[in-house]
């Protein structure tokens, strides 16, 4: 009982953290790119953090870490405010879909090859960014043209651009994803605080 209360307080540590991560890393580390319809997009590693937690804690903490820390971000921010409702639902299903894709399909932390740990780090990854890189130019569009009001054309330019910057923010990220996993994995094994995800 007492290590199953440990596990749930470690793990609400580490999504608060994340959710941190995610929160500075959009706030302070972007490269805001406007759009020539006005609207912005930015560069960032924000959902890095939403896809390692879900590898280190499962797909819901990490769906939560990614969708608060994002979502506060966006709140925060005048620019991005009206995209949070749409932020908070993608961030929530990129960490659903990663930790399902690791912990359910690859069992990733019953292994111990690291060739297979670092294949499926970079497939949950994938999964889980290559989702957003579809769905969040898709919703953005949808977003803006039914939600908010903006003209189809104008939300099209929005989208495209969104699409080109979320490529490149997913294949920054899944990189990082799988250097910052493969580093953490060992000192969390050593210091008794990995977690066996099923």
């Amino acid at each position: 009982m007492e290590r199953m209360k440990d596990s749930t307080v470690f793990k609400l540590v580490v999504t608060a953290l994340m959710a941190a991560l995610s929160y500075v890393s959009f706030t302070y580390l972007k490269i805001p790119i406007p759009t020539i319809s006005g609207d912005m997009t930015a560069l960032h590693i924000g959902n890095a953090f939403c896809v390692i937690a879900a590898i280190l804690l499962g797909g819901a903490y990490g769906g939560v870490a990614g969708s608060l820390g994002m979502t506060i971000a966006d709140v925060l921010d005048p620019v991005y405010i009206t995209s949070a409702p749409k932020t908070f639902i993608l961030k929530l299903c990129i960490g659903l879909i990663s930790g399902f894709v690791a912990h359910k399909i690859a069992h990733i932390t019953e292994s111990h090859d690291t060739k297979y740990i670092i294949k499926w780090t970079a497939i949950s990854s994938i999964c889980g960014l290559g989702f957003n890189v579809i769905f969040d130019p898709i919703v953005g569009y949808l977003y803006k043209t039914y939600i908010l009001g903006v003209q189809a054309d104008a939300a099209k330019i929005m989208a495209t651009w969104a699409a080109g910057t979320t490529l490149i923010n997913a294949i920054v990220s899944t990189v990082l994803i799988v250097i910052l996993y493969t580093a953490l994995r060992p000192v969390l094994i050593k210091s008794g605080l990995f977690l066996k995800i099923k």
